[in-house]
């Protein structure tokens, strides 16, 4: 099997994967009573009326009445054309609240995972070129620091001391400033070193230990007796095949920290962004917000599945195709 083959395989099963998601989905959402048609009938009773014939109304209204079949590739077709629906609480399309709210996200996202993808590899393999000296204990240290920490509890401490005390950054999120802007970096910047801090512990943990096994390999001697730098020989000796099992490790830990921790940093700093949305909407109870925010990383997630693939099979070329 050669690369195309094998990336377009990778690229149909993330496919597979995804409509078997959204399957599940959609048969416990036809399984859960709906929240309109109990209102509807809720409603129907208070004023006096027939519940089971408003009930029957409102399903008429939203095709609930309409065989299991019919509903499932009505489902599918608009999940797949991104018509996700209205939202009850914001008044919009579930799509325009879902794309207004990633414009937020990404503002800190992606400096952010460019800084995790950076910083955590060349920190592990600096720990590991000074092992067990006070460089490596300070790396070590800070890197557990950021683990264990919960990430809304420092971001509440960092946002007390730079944003109430010294009055460096503001306490709220300014939405008006613009994107590329001195403003708009100095609000930011402690959101992403929160993120950071608690996603390069684990990434500079396994890059540290891989390699450390591959600084005193046979190669790494035989560059260094050949003349090669020590930053050429740990760029390409080292730093390669750490990469190899760290990308199995990267991915996880950005996706955990950007559906998790991304959420608290967001009502911590009052970000609009998805965690929050996603937060409002479960506190406003708007099904289709819910489950639109629910598809959006749950996509996510599978694209980042399918990146981690190609990656790990491009970083190592000893992998073959036909294993995989």
């Amino acid at each position: 099997m050669g690369f195309g083959r094998y990336v377009t395989a990778r690229v149909l099963w993330a496919a597979v994967v995804s409509l078997i998601i959204v399957t599940v989905t959609f048969l416990l959402l036809a399984a859960a009573p709906n929240p309109a048609v109990q209102r509807a009938a809720t409603q129907a009773a208070l004023q006096g009326g027939d519940p089971a014939e408003a009930a029957q109304r409102a399903k008429e209204l939203r095709g609930l009445d309409q065989p299991l079949h019919i509903r499932y590739f009505d489902f599918i077709e608009n999940v797949y054309t991104l018509e996700w629906g209205w939202s009850v609480s914001r008044s919009q399309p579930v799509m325009e609240a879902v794309t207004q709210a990633l414009y937020y996200t990404a503002q800190y996202s992606i400096p952010w995972t460019i800084l995790t993808i950076i910083l955590g590899p060349l920190v592990g393999v600096y720990s590991a070129a000074n092992m067990y000296s006070w460089k490596d204990h300070a790396a070590t240290g800070f890197a557990f620091f950021g683990y264990a920490i919960p990430n809304f509890f420092f971001g509440i401490i960092l946002l007390l001391i730079f944003g109430v005390w010294l009055e460096w950054i503001p306490i709220t999120y300014n939405t008006d400033v613009a994107v590329f802007s001195v403003k708009n970096a100095i609000q930011l910047a402690i959101p992403i070193f929160v993120l950071v801090t608690g996603s390069i512990g684990a990434v500079m943990r396994v890059s540290r230990n891989e390699s450390a096994e591959f600084q005193n390999a046979d190669f790494m001697k035989t560059a260094k007796a050949k003349g090669v730098s020590p930053l050429r020989a740990y760029a390409y000796h080292v730093m390669r095949p750490t990469l190899v099992p760290l990308s199995t490790t990267l991915v996880g830990q950005l996706l955990a920290l950007f559906l998790g921790a991304s959420l608290l940093v967001e009502v911590v700093f009052s970000i609009p962004g998805l965690g929050r949305l996603t937060y409002q909407a479960l506190l406003a109870q708007d099904t289709n917000l819910v489950l639109g925010t629910t598809l959006f990383f749950t996509f996510l997630a599978v694209i980042g599945n399918l990146i981690e693939d190609l990656v790990f099979t491009v970083l190592d070329p000893r992998i073959s195709y036909d294993d995989r």
